[in-house]
């Protein structure tokens, strides 16, 4: 048993698997990433689709408007009118929740978009007409020129096997019409990045909050960046130029979905490649399980069994980690909010007077958040250079980000936070805002209804 704790060694430990922070370029890790994006805008091979979502955001939210705003996640549909005041500010108004179509037993096509338009149809026919119908529905879709969208799957908590390769959008229109609602205006479908990009339109300033009191210049607000990192991760931005498509914008981009937690680095290791190949979905979103909720957790596990059996980690009860068959990132997470409370799965293998062997597992869990702080704070900085924005010191590039290893992972944000700031700043200062957003997917939703 290896009684001390020794920082070097540890720290060696991680290097020679390949999962230190330190063995990583952030230069070199934001160019790879830059390229990538580059290849799949062209339509090359990539490991990132660079998805057009055929959604140009509006500048700024019209005031007065008002639209109806879907939301389909795992578990609930939601469904608000959405009012935009004469701030920008958005407000939900006559909520309606359902189960999730699909989630409750087997529906056709028809059923599945009657349900919908039940929850739907009471907020188009009572008061004044909607602006427009956003909705956000969190499964793959195809987008179309149209802006609705093409089921690709379903996840395995909905059974509707015959809405894939369905319209979603026209398919509620086709509903909305068999409870004698005429709907003929548009019905925009996004996915939740592109939803949560939309929802920083209302939820942070133009100025990104460097300006107080009136504006006397006319600044406008610089250009918008989607970030999630919760359960999964993913980015989306705005892009003048997409040759796969054909697009070329400059005055007008649309929104591109990267599916950046598929990239593949040249900076994980051996022990990443081993994890990762005791997975259902071996060489598939590599990049994600470095770093989002899903994986923290077991990702952590993994290594530290590793140490355990290398001898780097030892005390008494070590066999009980080394056989421990999962760790959920939350009970990870709580651990290292408290560990020296001694609870929870980890926290209680460890006797008093183990306190060394404490602060070495605490030590290692420590330096996989910080390499996934740096990885993801590498995704958003080469969305940032796609937008070539954020020198101009009074129009920053805002960064909206929803989810909970953003907001509530040990350590995760203030690292983030710091590595963006030195990948982007290395050679000239920049202006970015970065901040989570509150109910992302409905004003999302509300914001995409009322872009072109």
């Amino acid at each position: 048993m290896r009684p001390s704790f020794d920082p070097r060694l540890l720290a060696d430990f991680a290097r020679y698997y390949g999962f230190h922070y330190g063995v990583c370029d952030s230069a070199a890790l934001v160019k790879d990433l830059v390229i990538e994006m580059e290849r799949g805008l062209r339509g090359d091979a990539s490991t990132l689709p660079m998805i057009p979502s055929y959604i140009t955001p509006c500048g700024s939210v019209p005031a007065g408007r008002t639209v109806l705003a879907l939301d389909a996640g795992g578990t609930n549909l939601r469904a608000a009118r959405v009012r935009f005041g004469s701030d920008g500010k958005a407000v939900a108004e006559g909520m309606r929740k359902a189960h999730m179509p699909g989630t409750k037993g087997r529906l056709d096509a028809p059923r599945f978009f009657d349900e919908i338009a039940a929850v739907a149809a009471p907020l188009l026919s009572e008061g004044e007409a909607v602006d427009g119908i956003g909705f956000c529905f969190s499964y793959p879709m195809q987008a179309t020129k149209d802006a609705d969208g093409i089921l690709i799957a379903f996840s395995k908590e909905v059974d509707a096997p015959e809405v894939i390769g369905s319209a979603i959008g026209a398919g509620l229109r086709e509903a909305l019409a068999r409870r004698g609602i005429k709907y003929s205006g548009r019905i925009v479908l996004l996915n939740d990045t592109v939803a949560t990009l939309l929802s920083g339109l209302v939820e942070i300033p133009a100025d990104g909050g460097l300006r107080r009191g009136k504006d006397n210049y006319g600044v406008e607000g610089g250009p918008m960046i989607g970030f999630i990192l919760g359960t999964g991760m993913n980015v989306a931005y705005p892009e003048s130029r997409i040759p796969k498509i054909g697009f070329d914008r400059p005055d007008a981009p649309q929104l591109v979905v990267c599916e950046t937690g598929n990239f593949r680095t040249r900076f994980t290791g051996r022990l990443d490649d081993e994890f990762d190949a005791t997975l259902k979905n071996p060489g598939q979103y590599t990049f994600e399980k470095t770093m989002s909720g899903a994986y923290l957790g077991p990702l952590s596990l993994f290594m530290l069994k590793k140490a355990i059996s290398d001898g780097i980690l030892a005390f008494a009860r070590s066999d009980e980690l080394a056989t421990m068959e999962s760790l959920q990132t939350k009970d990870l997470n709580a651990f290292m909010h408290a560990p020296l409370e001694g609870e929870g799965p980890i926290g209680s293998l460890f006797g008093k007077n183990e306190r060394d062997a404490l602060s070495s597992l605490v030590f290692l869990v420590s330096i996989i958040t910080e390499r996934a702080a740096l990885f993801a704070a590498a995704a958003v900085a080469s969305a940032v250079e796609r937008t070539g924005g954020g020198f101009d010191p009074f129009v920053p590039v805002r960064v909206a980000v929803e989810g909970t290893t953003y907001m509530i992972y040990k350590g995760m944000r203030p690292a983030l936070e710091s590595y963006l700031h030195t990948m982007l700043s290395s050679k000239a200062p920049r202006s970015v805002a970065i901040a989570p957003v509150e109910q992302a997917s409905l004003y999302g939703a509300a914001v995409a209804a009322l872009s072109e």
